[in-house]
């Protein structure tokens, strides 16, 4: 949903740069002369500049159906910042600040490397706690993926599908039975919203109309809520990094490696493509012992 927000917003600042509402009059040059201006003249991040690019792509090859060849535009040069991971003694340490539903999905995305977004969307039926595996349906690129169900996670988890279980259950008595489901799904299985096993691990506490459809329907947790918890349980931990949800998922692969997980696992766990991806997850720390000093102290010593 919100992508389909962002990739109408642009659509809309693309038409005000043709300066008209009939896009299939144009072509590559046009949405060159529009992404080199985002770069030249309005300073737009990496992206930024990206998501205008996919935008009008989905636009002109999935709905118009007109095909897009090379695009030679002014790219944006990506910086290269440093992401934020934790320590193993920081993790520790904002465990120790974190309850309720927002400790479970600190457990979920540190313990089985899941996106802030692919934790809130998790459904019940897509817990597996027999086999010790979470599905992860419809990820980044439309991919699904499997990944473990940490055992420290599993007891609190199930209460919390229990009391999801029965927020559905009140739901369905007060006649709403529907639920979100994307592309086909709800074409295909009609009566999903009955079933508990479509509900969402984490419900929000209350029911809202979609814009779309105006359904009234109860939605997944908001994406606000968890970030705010993770800022708070930082300050209250006195860690001074800058972390955000996704901080958890580079904590995750860096040290799934730092414990001898080969590479390869470690792409499949996450549901990358390329293994390149994997390793700008992996931040293999400097050891910091007794024999590695900085040029200054050993020259105090001599």
């Amino acid at each position: 949903m919100a992508t389909e927000k962002a990739y109408a917003r642009w659509v809309k600042r693309f038409m005000g740069h043709v300066g008209s509402n009939d896009l299939a009059l144009f072509n590559e040059r046009d949405i060159e002369s529009f992404l080199t201006k985002l770069a030249v003249e309005q300073h737009v991040a990496a992206s930024t500049q990206t998501q205008a690019q996919s935008s009008l792509l989905f636009l002109y090859e999935c709905i118009l159906g007109k095909r897009i060849g090379f695009l030679n535009t002014v790219r944006v040069k990506r910086p290269e910042t440093m992401p934020v991971w934790y320590s193993r003694p920081e993790i520790g340490r904002l465990l120790e600040q974190l309850t309720g539903v927002h400790r479970i999905m600190f457990l979920l995305m540190y313990g089985s490397g899941l996106r802030h977004k692919e934790c809130r969307r998790l459904r019940i039926k897509d817990v597996w706690f027999d086999e010790g595996r979470l599905l992860v349906r419809d990820g980044k690129g439309q991919k699904d993926r499997m990944t473990f169900l940490p055992k420290q996670v599993s007891a609190e988890l199930q209460r919390q599908i229990a009391w999801a279980t029965q927020r559905h259950q009140r739901d369905l008595e007060e006649g709403y039975d529907k639920v979100y489901l994307p592309f086909a799904l709800s074409r295909k299985y009609p009566n999903a919203g009955r079933e508990v096993g479509w509900s969402w691990v984490f419900p929000s506490r209350q029911r809202s109309r979609d814009k779309r459809s105006g359904i009234v329907w109860r939605h997944h947790i908001s994406e606000s809520l968890f970030a705010m918890a993770l800022k708070a349980a930082q300050k209250a931990a006195g860690i001074t990094k800058n972390g955000v949800p996704h901080s958890l998922r580079h904590s995750f692969a860096t040290h799934l490696v730092d414990d001898g997980t080969d590479l390869p696992s470690v792409q499949k766990l996450m549901g990358h493509k390329d293994i390149e991806t994997t390793m700008n997850y992996v931040h293999v720390e400097v050891n910091f012992d007794g024999r590695l000093q900085s040029p200054i102290d050993r020259l105090t010593k001599d």
